[in-house]
């Protein structure tokens, strides 16, 4: 099985371009990347932190107004789920 970092990256090539800029790209990796932490809780301050942010803002500009092809993030990691469940289940 592969190391949780390596399919983060991954799962990161294959959405990549789903974000018309370079910031928000960045932030979509430390934000996926804190969700998959050990963190106790997980909210735009503690993300924030995680990913060395001072404040949530990044965090907060991303999920409400950054553009990005939400629907095209959605059917890849979608699709990557489907792939990664198959394979665990012989398919």
């Amino acid at each position: 099985m592969a190391q949780p970092q390596a399919e983060l990256d991954r799962l990161h090539d294959r959405i990549a371009a789903r974000f018309a800029r370079a910031e928000p790209r960045r932030r979509a990796r430390a934000y996926v990347s804190g969700l998959l932490t050990g963190l106790a809780r997980k909210n735009g301050w503690t993300l924030a932190d995680w990913a060395g942010d001072a404040s949530p803002d990044g965090m907060q500009r991303l999920l409400r107004s950054a553009d990005w092809d939400v629907d095209g993030v959605r059917d890849n990691v979608r699709d990557y789920a489907i792939e990664h469940l198959a394979q665990r289940h012989g398919g």
